[in-house]
């Protein structure tokens, strides 16, 4: 029974032996949490994602099976978009708002035609390095392991490539960017980098990823959607 899942699989001998399917991850799962849930329900068992997505992000998860698991590293490698919605005026261990949060400045009020000047600064190649909550391995150990033991230990900087960021919308001390930029680039240790300039400390407080290479959030499947058209191709 045709379906939309029907298009991103590879069929032989009337047999799915792989695929590749952009999924919207929902806020609060993890990268491996979805792997995980779409290998049960597919019964293959080769299934892994084109570059983790925060677990309090949600959005653009590029989830290969079978075969197609041997592409998935062309994802990790491609250009990405985000939406972040950025809290200036307060830090967090974890540049995001489920860390430990400190309040640095209750009263800023952010001006949109200066901030738009101080995102332009942020556009072009530059280095980052990663945080430590991250899932980036050193010495074969997450990070974010490391740092729920409060370890802090030096990471190597990664030359990435900021390519357009755009002020969406500014609400007092809250504002809203869509970034372009290449692989392994942090949105979280943008935001930190931006509340350093401003002077008042910045997290992320919402991410979504909305483009992963050629794929987009708007053709993705959600994962109620994927396993309801799961279904309908198994039976």
């Amino acid at each position: 029974m045709p379906t939309e899942l029907i298009k991103y699989c590879e069929i032989l001998e009337n047999k799915i032996t792989g695929m590749t399917v952009p999924i919207h991850k929902p806020a609060g799962w993890t990268s491996f949490d979805v792997v995980k849930k779409l290998r049960n329900v597919t019964g293959f068992k080769k299934v892994g994602h084109g570059g983790t997505l925060d677990p309090f992000a949600s959005g653009l998860l590029i989830v290969g099976f079978g075969s197609h698991t041997k592409k998935l590293s062309d994802f990790l490698k491609s250009d990405k978009s985000y939406v972040v919605t950025i809290t200036a005026g307060m830090t967090s261990d974890t540049l995001d708002r489920t860390g430990k949060i400190t309040v640095v400045d209750e009263t800023i009020s952010l001006q949109a035609d200066k901030l738009e000047i101080l995102l332009k600064s942020f556009i072009g190649e530059q280095k980052q390095e990663p945080p430590m909550y991250s899932a980036k391995k050193v010495g074969g150990v997450p990070l974010y392991k490391r740092a729920r033991k409060g370890e802090i230990i030096q990471r190597k900087t990664n030359k990435i490539h900021i390519y357009s960021i755009k002020l969406l919308n500014v609400a007092e001390h809250q504002f809203t960017i869509q970034v372009s930029c290449s692989s392994g680039t942090y949105i979280r240790s943008l935001a930190g980098r931006i509340g350093e300039s401003l002077g008042c400390g910045a997290l992320a407080a919402e991410l979504i990823r909305t483009k992963t290479g050629s794929y987009t959030l708007d053709n993705s499947l959600t994962i109620e959607e994927f396993i309801e058209q799961w279904k309908l191709l198994a039976a």
